[in-house]
């Protein structure tokens, strides 16, 4: 976690940008990446140089060539305001832009690298709070850019919002990522999920960074991001890099496009939000999606892209809007149908209206499901989370301790800390589902039948089956209540009548 004066800091450059002219936040985290990355590079060669010589060696595949000195962090960082300006618009991004070709998808990503950053002053000051932070400690560098990119507070032209951090933790936690899964977001947007799936297998397997195998296969093969926003591409492979992923796979792809069938098959782990950004144009979209599913709606079409993606037994947590729950489409029913008939549906988890609150109001849920190609659906579990932990207005200000949030709190939530945040509790039901058969559907949390789904036309709407419970009330006789009425009428006659005998 990241120091209230590291945080400070960080808000006095925002507002520092704001004043210069530079108002979009996405515009802000990208310049703020480029740097960060020009950096990376040379720390990176510090350290082969650093190798080079206690090896007495030359130094291998070095970024910065004799002459290029002045372009390194550790050089222009001490210049004056005015020349390190220079340096850096005139030498350093086309520098950056000249590295494309280096294989590296960080450095192909910065081949249209644009500096904007206004003043010396305030490239200066940039620079000054970025230098302040060290870049070895890996829990920093990741929780001060997912600071920055909680500043991201308005949606992308795509229909693109952040996800919460807290709701990605619990579909990571939920799926429970391995040292052995590829794991893939079609829509990947700034990387959360990918970043996140990468800080539970730390957790979880802490041993396994040891072995070489394995760890080339974290850094290099296991993570991969599809996104057709070169910015979103940019801010997301900085993210995996300063959360400790060398080189994910993170490319510039439309994925609902023809070019998405090479992947078919290829994930044991699919972890996605795609966006709701309403319809398609047919020709732009792959035959093969649309054979499984005709329409232009990409929430549906995302779906069935992800049963696609997934190996034979590869499992998948996926945001939808509730519309995919409940649709009357032909569309709608003929994937339910085959999620539950054909695949195996493991879970629906219905999340509270104001979980994307800035970004948008849409109500949402999450699938979990696993390819199996021969069905093996024999209940689904619901659970209907009422509170995450935040207030669900426009603000989304925290209603406990940091602590205290979250799906794996540091300390027990009590049963009035659970009416706040229910997120502990989904995990904990999640891990003995099996157990829960004998809950009423009145319950939070439930196990519903594939017979009673099939009965509904495979509606999968947490209200279709959930049960209320109404308390029954006593009314008082009417009768005694206007005679009530009555003698309080009479008690404030008599009193009026008393004043005005008093007055004569």
């Amino acid at each position: 976690m990241i120091t209230g004066d590291l945080k400070s800091k960080i808000d006095r450059i925002w507002d520092a940008f704001w004043s210069g002219g530079i108002s979009n936040p996405i515009e802000v985290i990208e310049q703020i990446t480029y740097l960060l990355f020009i950096r990376r590079l040379d720390e990176l060669q510090t350290l082969k140089e650093n190798r080079a010589r206690r090896l007495k060696e030359p130094v291998e595949d070095p970024t910065f060539l004799p002459g290029q000195d002045h372009l390194r962090w550790s050089r222009f960082k001490n210049d004056d305001p005015a020349v390190m300006f220079k340096v850096v618009g005139e030498e350093v991004f086309p520098f950056l832009r000249r590295l494309g070709g280096e294989g590296s998808t960080y450095s192909d990503h910065m081949k249209d690298a644009r500096f904007t950053i206004p003043t010396p002053a305030l490239l200066s000051k940039v620079v000054d709070m970025l230098d302040d932070v060290p870049m070895t400690d890996r829990d920093t560098n990741g929780d001060l850019y997912e600071y920055m990119l909680g500043k991201i507070a308005t949606a992308g032209q795509n229909g693109q919002f952040r996800t919460p951090r807290h709701i990605i933790q619990l579909m990571v936690a939920m799926t429970a990522p391995t040292p052995t899964d590829e794991i893939v977001d079609p829509a990947c947007g700034t990387a959360g999920f990918l970043v996140a799936a990468s800080e539970h297998l730390r957790k979880t397997h802490p041993s396994f960074m040891t072995d070489a195998a394995q760890r080339r296969h974290f850094n290099h093969s296991m993570f991969h991001g599809y996104d057709f926003d070169n910015t979103m591409l940019r801010i997301g492979s900085m993210n995996m890099l300063l959360h400790g992923v060398e080189a994910p796979d993170i490319r510039y792809r439309d994925s609902l496009s023809e070019g998405a069938a090479a992947d078919e098959g290829k994930y044991s782990l699919v972890l996605a939000n795609p966006p709701f950004a309403g319809s398609l144009d047919y020709e732009s979209t792959s035959k093969a999606l649309l054979k499984d599913v005709k329409t232009k709606k990409t929430e549906l079409l995302f779906l069935a892209l992800v049963l696609r993606l997934l190996k034979p037994g590869g499992r998948a947590a996926v945001i939808v809007p509730d519309g995919v729950l409940f649709g009357s489409t032909t569309a709608h029913k003929t994937l339910r149908k085959r999620l539950v008939e054909d695949q195996k549906l493991d879970a629906v988890v219905k999340l509270p209206a104001g979980a994307f609150r800035p970004y948008a109001g849409v109500s949402t849920a999450i699938l979990f499901f696993t390819r199996t190609d021969s069905g093996g659906t024999d209940d689904v579990w619901f659970y209907d989370i009422q509170a995450d932990g935040w207030s669900l207005d426009d603000k989304r200000t925290p209603l406990l301790a940091e602590d205290k949030l979250g799906c794996m709190p540091s300390a027990p939530l009590s049963d009035d800390e659970h009416l706040r945040n229910n997120l502990p509790q989904v995990l904990t039901r999640w891990g003995s589902r099996a157990t829960e058969s004998g809950r009423s559907r009145t319950e939070q949390s439930f196990l519903l039948a594939k017979s009673d789904i099939v009965a509904q036309g495979y509606d999968l709407s947490l209200n279709r089956y959930k049960e209320v419970v109404h308390e029954e009330v006593e009314h008082r006789d009417p009768l005694d209540i206007i005679a009530e009425l009555e003698k309080l009428e009479s008690e404030i006659q008599q009193g009026l009548a008393d004043l005005k005998a008093m007055l004569k």
